[in-house]
């Protein structure tokens, strides 16, 4: 039997569900998100599947690359069934800050070396610019700079390591939506906070309502869950990002792979599981989040209508 739980409602899995949490709200009136424990190729294809998400025309697979050394990237194994399902091409991104991924003839050598380019197709989006997205009742932004190729695919699997991140708490989803489809002049955009100023020194606020009005407007463009679908995998959850080549090591236990439509449930769903662990399992993790006051973007996101936090989890392993 398939068990709905809403929002801030978390599985302590194989022992006992642990229920706590705001207001329930009714299946109907929420969105959907899928949780496999079987962190596997076949678990990824599970995840996909319950979604019966159907992209058309021309897939792109968003998804980080990871910074060499040693980080954290999605196993491309891990994906490459579900890669292969939706005949799609693996896209990413240039950095916007030095290392091996900030210039295009190096990027495409480390998404090679990574193993990206044995299972598909892959494009860095930006390697000839950019090109503008509006941002609809955004407060910070008023457009988003994505790879200039990004209008060249119908749609988007969107497949994230979800994880910390050392400027904004977290990262999942949204981040992989914005940050990680921000063309490099994109990125420092959504840094500054919109201003154009420093990536590093802007108002922290602002750089984390960047990125959900940026996430928004890319949503937007691809019909707010139409053409834009989101898998996202809970293992070796560092509290460093995939951007860090040498990241610290996790200090909590894999989780699972989420998947949903709705990107903020997704990412909220995630947040919860984290926060649901016992005897301080994911401590660092949560301490990672709080002190860059990363819940603000899921925040801001619910409120100019990226999705919504409120959601009804279904366990697809029962």
């Amino acid at each position: 039997m398939k068990k709905h739980l809403s929002r801030l409602t978390f599985f302590i899995f194989g022992a006992s569900l642990f229920l706590a949490g705001f207001e329930q709200a009714a299946a109907a009136e929420t969105p959907v998100v899928y949780f496999t424990s079987d962190i596997s190729a076949e678990g990824m294809m599970a995840a996909y599947e319950a979604l019966g998400w159907q992209p058309d025309g021309n897939v792109a697979v968003k998804l980080s690359t990871g910074e060499p050394p040693a980080s954290n990237y999605l196993d491309p194994q891990l994906i490459k069934d579900v890669v292969e399902a939706v005949d799609g091409t693996i896209v990413e991104c240039n950095t916007a800050y030095g290392g091996s991924r900030s210039e295009t003839a190096m990027h495409y050598q480390v998404a090679e070396d990574h193993g990206f380019t044995e299972i598909a197709d892959f494009q860095i989006l930006d390697e000839d610019g950019s090109m503008t997205l509006p941002v609809e009742g955004g407060s910070v932004l008023t457009e988003n700079y994505v790879g200039a190729a990004f209008a060249d695919y119908d749609s988007y699997l969107v497949l994230s390591h979800f994880k910390g991140h050392a400027m904004a708490g977290y990262g999942g989803a949204i981040k992989n939506i914005s940050i990680g489809l921000g063309s490099s002049e994109g990125k420092a955009w959504i840094h500054s906070g919109g201003t154009g100023g420093s990536m590093w020194g802007g108002d922290q606020d602002a750089f984390l309502e960047a990125m959900a009005e940026a996430g928004k407007s890319v949503s937007d463009y691809l019909g707010n869950g139409e053409r834009i679908a989101y898998i996202s995998v809970m293992n070796r959850l560092s509290v460093d990002c995939d951007c860090d080549g040498n990241p610290a090591e996790p200090d909590m236990h894999d989780i699972g792979i989420l998947a949903s439509t709705d990107p903020v449930a997704l990412d909220q769903a995630c947040i919860d599981l984290v926060y649901a662990q016992k005897d301080g399992d994911g401590a660092s993790l949560v301490e990672r989040i709080e002190s860059r006051n990363g819940l603000h973007t899921l925040e801001h996101a619910e409120e100019i209508g990226l999705g919504s936090r409120a959601y009804t989890l279904v366990n697809i392993d029962e």
